[in-house]
């Protein structure tokens, strides 16, 4: 049984330009990955899926293996994760004549994510025997203070009733970091949802930080100082 990390990785993005291979505490964002797999020691592969020849050979440099570039198709804003991961999977597996039963998608856009989070995440994928262990992160925004707007802003029925947010339950979201999965459910990822063989990992607040935007940038390169992290 082979367990693979695939790292999807285009090279087009339009809110943050060249955002897998930007400059990061002096590495490129998608080396924080990378690194970050094979420190854990978790996988037989780890795999770059990508359209573009300089993301491949950046994350060639950083010890991640480019079985093939991705299909153009596969590389446009409205491409799915799904056949991402499919055409990989099934490349992989026809090349080399492997059977890859266990996936681990990781965002390189997740750099904060360390390799105890990826060990620690395998360990409950396997001693819960379920299909998909999904990462998620304690939600900053509270919903018994939250609430839509009007156009005038009028803050009338904003709040129904006060309540402490200490006496709320916990809400979580979805961090985008791990994606733990059989690979039966690569034809549909959505099928993680709707399983009662899915299951959590909750990753801390600093862990957890997602790259969109140059403040995302920002706010990681800081908190990578207070970590002294490499």
């Amino acid at each position: 049984m082979t367990t693979v990390a695939i790292i999807p990785a285009r090279g087009g993005s339009k809110r943050l330009p060249g955002k897998n291979i930007k400059p990061l505490a002096g590495k490129p964002l998608i080396a924080w990955t990378i690194e970050a797999a094979l420190a854990s020691g978790c996988f037989d592969k780890v795999v770059v899926s990508t359209e573009s020849s300089e993301i491949a050979e950046i994350a060639k440099k950083y010890g991640a293996e480019i079985p093939c570039l991705r299909p153009v198709e596969l590389a446009s804003d409205i491409a799915s994760t799904g056949p991402v991961l499919e055409h990989m999977v099934e490349y992989i597996e026809d090349r080399d004549g492997i059977n890859c039963e266990k996936l681990c998608l990781l965002q390189p856009t997740s750099p904060l994510r360390g390799p105890e989070d990826i060990v620690e995440s395998m360990k409950l994928f396997e001693e819960r025997n379920v299909d998909s262990i999904v990462s998620v992160v304690e939600a900053s925004i509270k919903p018994e203070i939250s609430n839509y707007l009007p156009e005038d802003l009028s803050l009338s029925g904003f709040i129904s009733k006060i309540k402490r947010t200490q006496d709320s339950k916990k809400l979580y979201q979805l961090n985008g970091a791990i994606y733990w999965l059989k690979r039966s459910l690569i034809d549909d990822l959505s099928k993680i949802y709707r399983s009662d063989a899915s299951f959590a990992y909750v990753m801390s607040q600093q862990n957890s930080v997602d790259i969109d935007t140059d403040y995302d940038f920002h706010w990681a390169e800081f908190l990578l100082s207070l970590l002294d992290r490499q």
